[in-house]
């Protein structure tokens, strides 16, 4: 399998707010890079998101803007590549949001959800939350909401789905995007 798992936080409500961003990318069914960089978002941090994934506007105060993050990881989006996430409506929303707001083109591409293959394969789980999903598998997730652990959790959710069932019962799931 080849994709890139994706996990953002944001600093408030807002979408366009991405304040953190992580690609895992998987060649071959193997993690091959990962990329991580803060963003100073457009918009004030609220509490609460501070709160769940402990950055502060003090943290990103000298991280790059999104127009500068954009231009080093937009290559991982065209029509031919699989971009995957766990809850991947939020995850396409807040780079759709941040695309629009400072004018960017959107581009198309392929998309999955972790937590929806995770509720069709195992619907015995007690929820389909990313640290659940990871106790049952047993796959480690050190850092829950820090997004480079968030999205290396998601691609070895699904490395274990494709192992378990096989990569064509996966297909279904996959949408297009944008």
């Amino acid at each position: 399998m080849n994709f890139v798992a994706m996990d953002f936080e944001t600093a408030s409500a807002k979408r366009y707010s991405a304040c953190s961003l992580a690609l895992t990318v998987v060649r071959n069914n193997q993690v091959t890079d990962e990329f991580y960089t803060l963003i100073k978002p457009d918009t004030p941090f609220f509490w609460r998101n501070t709160q769940i994934h402990g950055i502060h506007e003090r943290d990103v105060a000298d991280a790059p803007t999104w127009p500068e993050v954009w231009r080093h990881i937009e290559e991982f989006y065209d029509k031919s590549k699989l971009v995957i996430a766990h809850n991947a409506s939020f995850d396409n929303s807040v780079l759709r949001a941040c695309l629009e707001h400072y004018e960017l083109p959107t581009p198309q591409y392929l998309t999955l959800d972790t937590v929806k293959t995770s509720k069709k394969f195992y619907p015995e789980f007690p929820n389909h939350k990313l640290n659940t999903v990871c106790e049952q598998l047993n796959i480690d997730l050190h850092h829950h909401h820090n997004a480079l652990d968030d999205s290396l959790a998601c691609a070895n959710i699904l490395l274990t789905q494709a192992d378990q069932f096989g990569a064509d019962r996966l297909k279904p799931f996959v949408r297009i995007q944008g």
